[in-house]
């Protein structure tokens, strides 16, 4: 963070101090809400949980170098006490993006924000010092959190923006405000909660309603492919760049393949001029989030050339999204098992069927979660498509959900044991263990709730015995 003293800091949160001999001692290290991440110059936040208390920590924080605690009650060490933590963050972090003056970019959309956001960020650093969302930390404390993890030299922060309903991502929008706002899709993801695409379409686009007007610099950058992400231009006073391999789009993709081992390739085209980008992700759903990346790149300042070099050699930054290893004996392990929804399952098995051609493929399948009165249709047409695909063997994993995927599949024209439903993770991997043969690829993918990546796990303890268990 910006250095600021604990005096100022208190002004800004609306805090009381105490036992602070000396409210001038400045917090020079990060904010930081885990208490084993408190170092020398550190804030360490203390949130009181239903199983935790941060407060209880505070000591041993302030032992590890930690300035202060800001908490809700006075803590035998310094402290700065405010009635609401989470609010206090959230004017922290306002305070310090009003001060640092880095171009902010926002971002959402129902799929494909996290491996996004990885993308825009592995670009623009090689332009400046860029500060990014770690993983999917997108809510009310982990985006204020990101925000203040910026320090004097950083010019980009680039910030995932995630929604559970109307009027978070304006909340989100008003602690850190973009300048350049980027809508990705509008899907299925959250449905059950939202109640339907119209009413995900009107929360995503509260980035775009956020956005300074154009002669103040703001831009949204939307995707010409998504009818409702295209109908927010309306929504907007900013300058709007629309992307997408519609010929219409600013920045777009022609003659889009896939590399024999389902790595995506394309000519990229934007205002600046033109250039190939092979990228070394996996699945041609990574395309749209390459031309999103792009976009803000171009419209940072990046020539066409400079982009398609990044894109190139950009990779996964976050885990278990699409992490693909290749054991000693040559089976070949997807562990795409961080979240799922029923866009971002197809296009996972969409790149299972090409990543597989000539081989064995293995869909190990879990929950789609809060999908609500819609969950039944979407897990049947995820059990269809794998069949469609030719996918080899469909392994559906846990309670009635994942009993609607092999039903689909079945229904669609599996036989016999192409597809096969179990009750839980250590099930999946005694299957798979037994059956695997060199050369066979296997994809992990459900909801996070269902912990599926206990399965990729053990499929790569190459030789180790021992149980893995269902989460």
């Amino acid at each position: 963070m910006i250095a600021l003293s604990l005096a100022e800091i208190a002004e800004v949160v609306g805090g009381q101090t105490h036992d602070i001999p000396d409210p001038s001692v400045q917090v020079t290290g990060p904010v930081v809400r885990d208490s084993r991440e408190a170092v020398p110059g550190s804030l360490f936040v203390a949130f009181a949980g239903e199983r935790v208390d941060g407060h209880d920590f505070a000591a041993g924080v302030v032992e590890a170098g930690a300035v202060a605690v800001l908490g809700t009650r006075p803590v035998g060490v310094p402290a700065i006490v405010v009635d609401d933590v989470q609010t206090a963050l959230g004017a922290l972090a306002r305070h310090v993006v009003r001060r640092l003056g880095a171009t902010l970019v926002g971002l959402t959309g129902s799929a494909g924000k996290t491996s996004t956001k990885d993308l825009i960020a592995q670009v623009l650093r090689r332009k400046a010092p860029t500060v990014f969302t770690p993983g999917s930390l997108n809510n009310e404390i982990g985006l204020p959190l990101t925000a203040l993890s910026a320090t004097e030299e950083t010019r980009f922060l680039v910030l995932e923006m995630g929604a559970r309903g109307i009027g978070h991502i304006r909340y989100l929008t008003e602690l850190t405000p973009p300048r350049i706002g980027l809508v990705l899709n509008v899907g299925s993801a959250h449905i059950g909660e939202f109640g339907g695409r119209e009413q995900i379409a009107q929360a995503k686009g509260e980035l775009v309603e956020a956005l300074p007007a154009e002669a103040d610099g703001g831009t949204a950058i939307l995707n010409a492919d998504d009818p409702y992400v295209r109908a927010m231009a309306s929504r907007t006073k900013a300058k709007v760049i629309f992307f997408g391999e519609s010929g219409e789009a600013d920045v777009r993709a022609e003659n889009v393949r896939l590399t024999d081992t389902g790595q995506p390739a394309f000519r990229l085209h934007t205002p600046s001029g033109a250039s190939d980008v092979t990228m070394r992700l996996y699945g041609e759903h990574h395309v749209s989030n390459a031309l999103a990346a792009a976009a803000v790149a171009h419209e940072l300042g990046m020539s066409a050339d400079e982009i398609a070099v990044a894109l190139s050699e950009a990779g996964s930054l976050s885990r278990w999204r699409m992490e693909v290893t290749e054991r000693p004996d040559g089976v070949t392990v997807v562990n795409d098992a961080y979240n799922a929804n029923p866009e971002s399952m197809k296009a996972a098995l969409r790149a299972l069927a090409a990543m597989g051609k000539g081989r064995r493929t293995w869909a190990v399948l879990g929950k789609m979660a809060e999908l609500g009165d819609e969950a039944l249709a979407e897990h049947d047409a995820v059990g269809r498509l794998a069949v469609r695909l030719n996918v080899s063997k469909l392994v559906a994993v846990g309670g009635r959900e994942a009993a609607w995927l092999q039903l689909g599949a079945y229904n669609e024209g599996s036989w016999g044991e192409e597809s096969v439903h179990v009750s839980d993770a250590q099930a999946a991997v005694d299957l798979l263990r037994s059956e695997l043969r060199p050369g066979d690829v296997v994809l992990v993918k459900a909801s996070r709730s269902v912990g599926l990546e206990s399965v990729a796990q053990a499929l790569l303890e190459t030789g180790a015995e021992g149980e893995v268990s269902a989460r």
